[in-house]
C-alpha cells in the first residue's frame, strides 16, 4: 500500500472531499483507489480559528511501483507495517497455570495473550468485578461509605477504568504492541476511531463493559477470575514461586506469578518486602486538581467556546520552576470531574475522571510536582524498608488532606491559594465533583515546596491559556496517585529476584497510565511464553 502523510483538510470535509484529495495527491481517479485506511488523525489548530484535521492515510491501488515512479513527494512513500507476533512458544513443561495478581490493565492483557495461547491463567483480583464495583463507588460518591477492597484504586479494571480513559502513550514501540492493545480494545467493544486518532479515549462509562468483555474472552479460552480474592501471602520455596495464599484463608499452587497490582496496593507492597523481594523507591509526583470552565479551554485552544465535531479541548503543559522541580498538567479531564479516590479509610486521594461524552461545565486536570526519594528520605518505616518511604509520604499527606475538611474533598479558589487563607465561598467557577466536598486551606495540605511550584507553574501557564491563573479556579486536593513511589526490580527476562515472579505494570514501576500497562502485561506475557510450553 502507499502511504500519505500531511494530509490537511478542514474538520468540516466530507468522506467524497477526503477521497478526491487523496486521488489527487497520487494523481489517479476515485475509481482506482481499491482500498484505503486512516492510520493516523490529529488536530491541526495552529491558525484558529481555521481548524483542520492532519492525516496519515495508507491507500490500495493498482501498479503501486508505477506510482510510486512518477511521484516527487516526500509525504507519500511505501507504507511499512509492523504486525504483532507473539515469539514462539517455549519448552520448558509449566505444571500449574499461571497465577495474574491484579485485574487492572497490565493483569488483564498479560491474561488475554497467556489465554490465546493456551496458558488458562487464573486472575486474582482483591476488589469486586466492574459492574459491583461500580455501584460501590457511586455508593462512596453519595454517602461516604468506603469499601477498602472496591473502590476507584481496587477492581476490575484497575485504577484506569475510573479515569479519563486515555489511551495515548509515550511508549517508543517498535513491535506493534501498542497497536495491538487498541486492536483488542475494539474486539471488546471501543470504537474504531480509536485505532488512528491521535488522543484517543474511552470514557468511564465505556470501560466498564470493556474490561467485562475482556474478562468474558478470557474466560472462554480456559482462564478464571476471582473477585474478592486478596492475595495475603507468598509460597515461596529456594527462591522460587511455589504458589500464593488468598485472603488469609487458602493457598494456590503455582510457580509463575504475574505481580500486576496497581500502585495503591500498600499492604502488597509490605509484604513483599517481607519476602525480600527486590524493590527500590522512585520518584514520582503530588499535587492538586484545578477546575476552569470548559468553554475557556476550547476558546483558548480552538478559538470557539463550543466546537461540536471536536468534542472538549484538552491541553498538556510544562515548566521548569526556580527550584528545579518539574511542574506540570497530569491526566487532564476534558469535560470531567473530580472524584474522591481514596482507598483507605481515613485518608483522602482524588483523581479526575470523564464520561466518553465529556459534558459537564469544567476541564479538571492535576497540576503536580516532581518528588524524589531524597523529599520523603525521613518517613518511617520497618526496618530496612527505605523502598516503602514514598507510601509512608503518601499516606501522611493523604491523612492530612482528610482530617482537614473532616473526609471531605478540600476545594479552594487559586486566589486564596495563594494568600495561604481557607476560601469562604466560591467565585465564578462551580465545581464538578463526584464525593463530598468542603472549603478549606489546600496550601496546609502539601510540602511548602509543593504549593509553592504549583503558583509559580500555574502563573506561567497564563501565558499559554488566557484565563488559567484566574482567581475562582478552584484546586481540590490531594492528588497523590500519579505514579507508583515503588520499583519492584526485574532482570532481562522481567523476573523479580524470585524465580517465576514477575512484576508488572504501573504498580510495579513499569507504566504510567492504561495503554502503557497494558503494553506491559503483554511484555511479560511474551517472557512466559517464550520460556514456558502452555498447558494444553
Amino acid at each position: 500500500m502507499i502511504r500519505i502523510q500531511q494530509l490537511k483538510m478542514p474538520i468540516t470535509h466530507s468522506e467524497e472531499e477526503l477521497l478526491a484529495k487523496v486521488s489527487k495527491q497520487l494523481c489517479v481517479s476515485k475509481e482506482q483507489l481499491e482500498k484505503w485506511q486512516i492510520v493516523r488523525q490529529s488536530v491541526d489548530a495552529r491558525k484558529k480559528p481555521e481548524l483542520f484535521y492532519v492525516y496519515t492515510i495508507d491507500v490500495a491501488v493498482a501498479n503501486e511501483k508505477d506510482i510510486m515512479k512518477r511521484i516527487r513527494n516526500n509525504n507519500i512513500t511505501l507504507a511499512k507495517k509492523t504486525k504483532y507476533k507473539l515469539p514462539p512458544m517455549g519448552e520448558q513443561p509449566l505444571k500449574r497455570r499461571p497465577i495474574i495478581i491484579g485485574a487492572g490493565p497490565a493483569g488483564l492483557f498479560c491474561a488475554y495473550m497467556l489465554a490465546l495461547s493456551g496458558f488458562k491463567p487464573l486472575v486474582l483480583e482483591r476488589g469486586d468485578e466492574a459492574c459491583v464495583r461500580k455501584e460501590k463507588i457511586e455508593k462512596f460518591w453519595e454517602t461516604g461509605i468506603l469499601d477498602d477492597n472496591s473502590n476507584v484504586q481496587f477492581g476490575e479494571g484497575g485504577a484506569g477504568t475510573f479515569s479519563d480513559g486515555k489511551l495515548n502513550t509515550t511508549v517508543k514501540d517498535a513491535f506493534g504492541r501498542n497497536h495491538k492493545v487498541l486492536e483488542i480494545l475494539v474486539a471488546a467493544g471501543a470504537s474504531p476511531e480509536i485505532l488512528y486518532q491521535q488522543k484517543p479515549h474511552l470514557g468511564t462509562d465505556i470501560l466498564i463493559g470493556i474490561v467485562e468483555t475482556l474478562r468474558k474472552q478470557i474466560i472462554d479460552r480456559g482462564g478464571e477470575f476471582r473477585f474478592q480474592s486478596q492475595v495475603t501471602d507468598l509460597v515461596i520455596n529456594n527462591g522460587a514461586m511455589t504458589g500464593v495464599c488468598l485472603n488469609d484463608k487458602e493457598c494456590e499452587a503455582a510457580e509463575v506469578v504475574v505481580c500486576a497490582i496497581g500502585h495503591s496496593a500498600r499492604d502488597t507492597f509490605s509484604l513483599l518486602h517481607e519476602h525480600n523481594i527486590a524493590m527500590t523507591a522512585k520518584s514520582f509526583a503530588m499535587g492538586v486538581r484545578i477546575e476552569h470552565p470548559q468553554a475557556m479551554i476550547n476558546d483558548s485552544q480552538y478559538g470557539y467556546e463550543e466546537v461540536p465535531l471536536l468534542g472538549a479541548a484538552n491541553y498538556k503543559l510544562t515548566h521548569q520552576s526556580q527550584s528545579g522541580r518539574g511542574v506540570y498538567s497530569f491526566c487532564m479531564c476534558p469535560g470531567g470531574y473530580v472524584v474522591n479516590a481514596s482507598s483507605k479509610q481515613g485518608q483522602l486521594a482524588i483523581n479526575g475522571m470523564s464520561y466518553q461524552s465529556r459534558n459537564s461545565a469544567n476541564a479538571n486536570s492535576a497540576l503536580v510536582v516532581t518528588v524524589t526519594p531524597e523529599d520523603y528520605a525521613t518517613y518511617q518505616v520497618p526496618s530496612g524498608a527505605k523502598a516503602l518511604q514514598g507510601l509512608a509520604f503518601q499516606e501522611a499527606l493523604e491523612t492530612k488532606a482528610f482530617n482537614l475538611c473532616d473526609g471531605k474533598i478540600p476545594v479552594q479558589r487559586l486566589g486564596d491559594f495563594k494568600l495561604k487563607q481557607p476560601s469562604q465561598a466560591l467565585g465564578t467557577i462551580k465545581p464538578c465533583i463526584k464525593g463530598a466536598f468542603k472549603l478549606g486551606n489546600l496550601y496546609e495540605c502539601l510540602p511548602t515546596y509543593i504549593s509553592d511550584a504549583i503558583i509559580e507553574g500555574i502563573d506561567a501557564f497564563e501565558r499559554k491559556i488566557r484565563g488559567f491563573a484566574q482567581d475562582d479556579a478552584l484546586l481540590s486536593g490531594i492528588e497523590s496517585r500519579t505514579s507508583s513511589p515503588v520499583r519492584i526490580l526485574r532482570n532481562d527476562n522481567l523476573e523479580s529476584n524470585i524465580n517465576g515472579l514477575y512484576p508488572c505494570g504501573e504498580g510495579a514501576g513499569y507504566a504510567g497510565g492504561i495503554t502503557s500497562a497494558a503494553i506491559d502485561g503483554i511484555k511479560v506475557a511474551e517472557e512466559i511464553h517464550k520460556r514456558y510450553k502452555n498447558l494444553i
